[in-house]
């Protein structure tokens, strides 16, 4: 069976990437699996920078194809950030509640509602160097309260666009219809099959 690599340490990450891959006749590996204990710095000012940088790493480190992703929030309220700053918004050791408390406090001087969207780059990379870039995006509002226990990151405070609820508060499949890394999963789809020759869905 031909084998990907999903190059993150996020456990919710790995989570949902698992969740959107489950019907690809391919055996999923983490980090971890390998033992590989790569620090990648995103380092670059952009997402598609970011993946690129990550799949490219794992997928030189492990000789497997390796699938990696950049996302992050998009307040319009914030111009547009924190977008590729999203995990380090409250600094490098900050936890989910941490970034989010920051976040609320960024939009204080700001009246809601407060638009925003979630967007995913995801970066296919194969230990020859070649590299498939594709993006999803999420479109909603920040609330000043989280709802929701589902989900991770910025999920509580963010309401999914004509669905009345926030990420945290959908099921894991309905997430995985609608955000935005299941969108950026059902574009780079066929050109995973294509890079590990799984043929046509």
């Amino acid at each position: 069976m031909r084998k990907l690599l999903l190059a993150t340490g996020n456990p919710g990450k790995l989570r949902e990437m698992r969740a959107l891959l489950g019907d690809l006749p391919v055996q999923l590996l983490d980090p971890d699996s390998l033992g590989l204990k790569l620090q990648v710095e995103e380092s670059e000012q952009d997402y598609a920078a970011n993946a690129r940088l990550k799949a490219t790493t794992f997928a030189r480190a492990s000789g497997l194809w390796a699938l990696a992703d950049d996302s992050g929030l998009e307040v319009e309220a914030l111009g547009g950030g924190p977008g590729p700053r999203s995990a380090r918004l409250a600094g490098p050791e900050a936890d989910d509640e941490a970034r989010r408390q920051r976040l609320l406090e960024l939009l204080a001087p700001h009246p809601p509602p407060w638009p925003a969207r979630f967007r995913c780059v995801m970066a296919l990379a194969g230990p020859d160097g070649a590299v498939d870039v594709v993006q999803g995006t999420c479109r909603g509002e920040i609330l000043p309260e989280p709802r929701g226990r589902g989900g991770f990151g910025y999920d509580p405070l963010f309401l999914v666009e004509g669905m009345e609820r926030t990420m945290a508060e959908l099921a894991p499949h309905e997430k995985n219809r609608v955000s935005h890394r299941a969108r950026a999963m059902q574009a780079m789809l066929p050109l995973l099959r294509a890079r590990l020759g799984l043929g046509e869905d």
